[in-house]
């Protein structure tokens, strides 16, 4: 695993139960880019401006959204991005079950779901 050594890396626990599939960690706009076999997959977000999108950023597209936010009801669009609705969907750290929930998303990682995550172009 790739980590990021001279800075501060929030919900390092998804690091950790991603362990097993070698998550590369880049830097990215101020988050922290989680990437799966060449795929960018989440984003892990925690700073001052716009901390109503601090949490975990679930890269996506916008056809896969009814169908995760049937598992995952919290699932919402990041306001970050103005009224243009994102393919990309927030799990917000402020959630009583955020932890949980991040995890759920981690084992959609690991078993290979095909509606997270994206080849950077």
């Amino acid at each position: 695993m790739d980590y990021i050594v001279d800075k501060h890396i929030p919900f390092e626990f998804i690091l950790d139960h991603l362990y097993q599939v070698s998550p590369v960690i880049k830097r990215m706009f101020g988050c922290v880019a989680i990437y799966v076999n060449d795929k960018m997959v989440l984003a892990l977000r925690q700073r001052d401006d716009h901390p109503e999108d601090n949490g975990l950023w679930v890269v996506t597209d916008n056809a896969h959204h009814h169908s995760l936010k049937q598992e995952l009801p919290s699932l919402r669009t990041i306001q970050l991005f103005g009224a243009k609705i994102s393919s990309w969907q927030l799990l917000s750290e402020d959630l009583d079950d955020f932890e949980e929930l991040a995890l759920q998303v981690c084992d959609l990682i690991l078993l290979g779901d095909n509606r997270i995550g994206k080849k950077p172009k």
